[in-house]
């Protein structure tokens, strides 16, 4: 049985647990035109059942089924909020406290399809977080999400004042550069514009707890990416 080309971080008879690019689909879209991460799975290992979503620019740990059994279980567990699952993502600015509670309910919006808000006829929403470090412009931040709606961390950040870095549904999409950092930046004489450090939307699913049905726990983790792994250097670097 050939792998797919991505990073399988456990795989078991029941499970598999990728570490999903940013960009990609976790599941086929309603015109099936590019590729997902379900499909690869099936063209190696035959059937799949998912379990839950990671937004296409969302990077991190999905788990996929591999038989109905597993995963009605696994989806059980989720539904029942009986899976730990952690996000590490960067803000824009600093929260004004360095842990809180986000539990704005959170519904599709009606005048712009595809996004949701903050709205108090919405589904209850929870999630933790704590700011890991901070750097003025950018504060990275671990979140626990306590339920599953769609873009839950994003709209809370949103809400919170501080929405997530380039995300051009809940913030200004805008990539972040050096030049934002490193004071008196100057471009290479190679360069004709500044490459970002980061261009995509900087969350990632850091890692899943659960226990399977033989009571043995699971904690899967994937390390941060290497861009933002590479935007943290930075910060730390040129902080004041």
């Amino acid at each position: 049985m050939r792998n797919p080309s991505v990073e399988i971080l456990v795989d078991t008879d029941h499970f598999v647990a990728i570490n999903k690019p940013s960009g990609m689909l976790s599941i086929p879209d309603r015109e099936n035109t590019e590729p997902s991460l379900k499909f690869m799975l099936e063209q190696a290992y035959g059937k799949i059942f998912t379990v839950h979503r990671l937004d296409r620019d969302t990077s991190g740990v999905i788990i996929f089924a591999k038989d109905e059994v597993t995963h009605q279980y696994l989806s059980k567990l989720f539904e029942g909020r009986q899976v730990q699952k952690q996000y590490m993502g960067y803000v824009h600015g600093q929260p004004t406290s360095p842990s809180g509670h986000m539990d704005g309910a959170i519904m599709e919006s009606p005048v712009k399809k595809g996004t949701m808000i903050v709205h108090a006829k919405g589904k209850p929403s929870s999630t933790d977080y704590h700011v890991l470090e901070s750097f003025g412009i950018l504060s990275l931040v671990s979140f626990d999400i306590h339920t599953g709606r769609t873009h839950q961390i994003r709209v809370h950040s949103k809400d919170l004042g501080h929405p997530i870095a380039v995300d051009p549904l809940y913030g200004d999409g805008q990539p972040i550069l050096l030049s934002s950092i490193k004071r008196k930046f100057k471009l290479s004489k190679k360069e004709e514009e500044e490459r970002p450090i980061l261009n995509r939307l900087a969350l990632h699913a850091y890692s899943l707890k659960f226990t399977d049905p033989e009571g043995k726990i699971w904690e899967i983790a994937a390390p941060m990416p290497k861009d933002m792994s590479a935007l943290l250097q930075q910060l730390r670097k040129w902080k004041s």
